[in-house]
């Protein structure tokens, strides 16, 4: 009876979080006239709002620039979270007062840092460019990286660096061979988080982007206008801003699982 009620709750709790996905992948083969009676299954699959959004509207431009503005931001903030996660954890360098200094980037909602980043970008020309939402990115998300790695960098015994000082080791090799290959998971959980981040941002690309470097995110307000709701082109234009992270998670899924219990038993 138990496992009944078990799996039971597994269903309803797939189904609170399938459906809806389910519902817009349907809805972006319907016409204007069935979207509008939300309730008719039956109808005649259309493929109008996709070459709607593909032919009329910069969807595929809006994917390439939030690619490029994820992935490289990522590749930045984990090359400086890693270094810093492992001093933090290894050296307490700044005694935790830096780390403490390095969290408070987190501690205020980015909507405060709006006005002065966007006059400072204003000034130095980054306003709707790559780089200007890049070190956007950065800052915001090297904060929780490094607080992420740092500790999983704690949960690794520091004997094993001690035993490979006695070979005669240095500590870029220790870092290198010994303690990166035992971080993998932490550090790819921590990219993934990183990237699904940048990648669904929707506030900094609103309001630092226009035309030239506006993301997926912001595109999808584009369908909404004061009169008409596109609402077949959306749903076209909401399925590929989940695909790349939904793929990315089940590539990523089996270090995001070996990274989640990381430290979690201990013999």
């Amino acid at each position: 009876m138990r496992r009944v009620i078990f799996w039971i709750g597994v269903a309803i709790i797939l189904f609170v979080f399938i459906f809806p996905i389910a519902w817009i992948f349907v809805t972006s083969f319907k016409g204007r006239t069935d979207i509008m009676v939300p309730t008719r299954l039956l109808f005649v699959p259309t493929l109008e709002n996709y070459v709607y959004e593909f032919w009329k509207m910069p969807l595929l431009k809006e994917m390439k620039n939030s690619a490029i503005v994820s992935v490289i931001s990522t590749i930045f903030v984990m090359a400086v979270s890693l270094p810093a996660g492992y001093s933090f954890a290894r050296f307490n360098t700044g005694e935790g007062h830096l780390l403490f200094f390095t969290l408070t980037t987190r501690m205020f909602p980015p909507v405060v840092a709006a006005i002065p980043f966007f006059f400072l970008f204003r000034d130095l020309g980054l306003l709707d460019t790559h780089l200007g939402l890049i070190l956007l990115y950065l800052y915001f998300n090297m904060s929780f990286a490094t607080f992420l790695l740092y500790g999983f960098f704690r949960e690794i015994p520091e004997e094993l660096e001690h035993a490979a000082m006695v070979d005669g080791y240095g500590r870029l090799s220790i870092f290198r061979k010994i303690i990166f290959p035992l971080i993998v998971p932490g550090a790819a959980i921590t990219a993934v988080f990183c990237l699904i981040f940048a990648w669904n941002e929707f506030f900094f690309g609103y309001i630092f982007t226009r035309t030239v470097a506006r993301t997926v995110s912001f595109g999808l307000i584009s369908h909404w206008g004061s009169v008409v709701v596109q609402w077949g082109p959306m749903a076209v234009g909401v399925i590929f801003a989940i695909l790349p992270t939904l793929i990315a998670g089940w590539f990523m899924q089996r270090f995001i699982v070996r990274g989640l219990s990381f430290g979690a038993i201990k013999g």
